[in-house]
This record gives structure tokens, C-alpha cells and sequence, in this order.
């Protein structure tokens, strides 16, 4: 007798609407959903930091370093909550570059070419040559190479912001990040109330210590600071110098993912393109060409230093204060070589084609 053989059972599945709950009671929230607690904690890092700078003689620091500071604090003594995450890495990425777009209000192209095609040659020179000193010193002391980079960018151009806009591309950790701000912040700090001191030593006319202040002090608002102690003429030619450095923010970002590109290339890896810096360079052709109104346009530059405050609240709060301290008084003396290089170059420069 043949075997019977029962028939295989037909494999039913009970379809589950859309938007089901995921077995064990969990909620998957839609992504903008899911960032607003993150981006909510970096917003009131952020607001605190301004609040901070109403103190007397907090006002020096920047609302950049005084997030990521309090960033680092909230992460290693109390912790950011994990529904954060998410937040936390938007405020990192996405506000990040579109602060970095924003930045591009403060420039025009004729702010640029004012300060002639010397002038811009000789910024330019004093930027490439103090970024590539920086990394080439940085890897004679043993500094890694993107903490170098970092370090380099934040000299060269525009302090934490060049920083943290160089590391879209150089992917360094948020502790490289970090210590770049930190120590840029630092030395420019120290520029800033050293300075004003030396017009009549270095026998400087308002012009040009207003040359070397602004194509050597990190910062914009440390570059204000110290150029108007020796009045408006002088702030006004520092302004134009800073501003120029700024502009080369966007040249020295793509180089640099080019670069990491070729080197991925042979690696058979991807490189991030960062093409915010393309918006950048559009909102300065437009604030160039089209009169934007004056109350939309100054509220959007109010914004661009908050937004980016927000970002380096998020960085502080991916931060491991451990590895921050590993790694040592190095990178600190790096960036100390490279603000002593920037002044000096800056100065020859001013003293001899500025």
C-alpha cells in the first residue's frame, strides 16, 4: 500500500496594518519626530551659553565654546538621554551646514575685492601656508592628522567655526573636535587682549595693524575686539582681512574632501562631498547681487551664530571627556606653533606687499 502523505499546509500570513506596533510594545516615530528631543536639549545648551555670556568677563568666550563646554559637562556628569541620539546627531550634521550656508551673509564679493588683488594674494598665501605648517609640525610631534587638520583650518581661517566646518570632510572625532575649538579658541583669546599692545612697537599705522589683526586673529569677533582698540580705521581694514579668510573657507573645505576623496579612491572607500559649502558660496553671489531685506537679512546673521552654538552643544554631548584628556598637551602646543606662525607670517606680509 502506498503511503499517505498529508498535504503541506498552506502557510498563512495575517497581514498588519501600516502602522502597526513592532512586537514588545515599541513605537518607531517618523524621523523628524524622533530628532525633537535631541535637538530640544542642544537648543537649551545653546541658550544657556548666550545667558552665560551676560556674566562680566564671560562675554570673552564665544557661544561656540561655551556650548560645547557645557555639552561636555551634561554628557560626562549626568549623560544625555538615548531618545536624544537622534537629535543630538541632526544638530551635528544638518544645522551644522545650514549655519555654514547661512555664514555666507556676511560676505560680498566686493568686501573681498577691496582689499585688492595683494591684499588677497597675500591672505591667501598666509592661509595656505599656515594650514599646511600646521600639519606637516603636527605630524613631526606626533599629532594625528586630523586633529592636525583641525587645528590648522581653525588658525587659518575663522577659529571653531572653520573647525567644525573642516571636519565634515576630515572626520575626526568629536574629541578632535573638541580640543580644535578649545585650543583655538585659546590662543585667539590671547590675541585678542595682546594685540592692541603692539601697534607702536611693531610700528604699525592704523592700516596696516588692522592688515595684521585681521589676517591673523582666529575669530571674527576676537578680530573686532582687538582692531577697534586702535579705532575704526583699523577695524574697518581688519574686517575686510577676516572677511577674506572667511570667503576662503569654502576653497580650503573642498580641497580638502577632494583630497580625502583621491585617498578613499585607492581605498576603494566613499568620501562625504560637502556640498553645503556650494550653498555657502551661493548665499555670498546672492547677498552680493540682490539687496535682501534689512530685517530678514540681519535676523538670519543673529540666527547663523546660534545655530551654530547648537552644533557644538551636540558635539560637547558625543564627547568623552576621557579621550579628550588622552590625548594630551601636544595638539595644545600645535596650535600654539601655529598661532605663533600665522602672527609672524601675517606680519612679514603686512610689512612688505600689504
Amino acid at each position: 500500500m502506498k503511503e499517505l502523505r498529508a498535504a503541506p499546509a498552506v502557510e498563512t500570513r495575517k497581514t498588519e496594518p501600516a502602522n502597526a506596533l513592532p512586537k514588545g510594545g515599541g513605537f518607531v516615530l517618523p524621523n523628524w519626530l524622533a530628532a525633537l528631543p535631541g535637538v530640544a536639549l542642544t537648543f537649551a545648551i545653546a541658550v544657556l551659553a548666550y545667558l552665560l555670556r551676560m556674566i562680566p568677563g564671560v562675554a570673552t568666550f564665544s557661544a561656540l565654546i561655551l556650548a560645547i563646554l557645557l555639552g561636555i559637562a551634561f554628557q560626562n556628569f549626568v549623560g544625555a538621554p538615548a531618545i536624544c541620539k537622534a537629535g543630538i546627531k541632526f544638530s551635528m550634521r544638518r544645522i551644522l551646514r545650514f549655519a555654514i550656508i547661512l555664514y555666507g551673509l556676511q560676505l560680498t564679493l566686493t568686501q573681498v575685492a577691496s582689499v585688492g588683488i595683494v591684499g588677497f594674494l597675500a591672505v591667501s598665501a598666509t592661509l595656505a601656508a599656515t594650514f599646511v605648517f600646521t600639519v606637516q609640525a603636527g605630524k613631526l610631534i606626533g599629532v594625528e592628522r586630523k586633529l592636525a587638520e583641525l587645528l590648522g583650518a581653525g588658525t587659518a581661517v575663522c577659529g571653531a567655526a572653520a573647525v567644525v566646518a573642516t571636519n565634515t570632510v576630515t572626520e575626526g572625532s568629536e574629541e578632535d573636535v573638541a580640543y580644535g575649538v578649545a585650543c583655538v579658541t585659546a590662543f585667539g583669546t590671547i590675541a585678542m587682549f595682546l594685540y592692541p599692545l603692539l601697534p607702536q612697537l611693531l610700528n604699525l599705522d592704523a592700516r596696516g595693524y588692522g592688515l595684521w589683526s585681521g589676517s591673523s586673529i582666529h575669530e571674527v569677533a576676537q578680530v573686532v575686539a582687538a582692531s577697534l582698540q586702535n579705532g575704526q580705521v583699523s577695524g574697518d581694514f581688519a574686517l575686510i582681512a577676516k572677511l577674506t579668510r572667511v570667503a576662503l573657507l569654502a576653497p580650503l573645505v573642498l580641497s580638502l574632501g577632494y583630497l580625502r576623496s583621491r585617498r578613499r579612491e585607492e581605498n576603494h572607500a566613499s568620501a562625504p562631498a560637502p556640498w553645503f559649502v556650494f550653498g555657502f558660496l551661493a548665499v555670498v553671489i546672492v547677498n552680493s547681487l540682490i539687496t535682501i531685506p534689512v530685517g530678514l537679512k540681519s535676523g538670519l546673521i543673529q540666527a547663523t551664530p546660534f545655530l551654530l552654538a547648537m552644533a557644538t552643544a551636540a558635539m560637547g554631548l558625543e564627547t568623552d571627556i576621557r579621550k579628550l584628556m588622552a590625548k594630551g598637551i601636544r595638539p595644545f602646543l600645535l596650535g600654539g606653533m601655529a598661532w605663533i606662525f600665522v602672527g609672524t607670517l601675517a606680519l612679514l606680509l603686512v610689512k612688505t606687499v600689504m
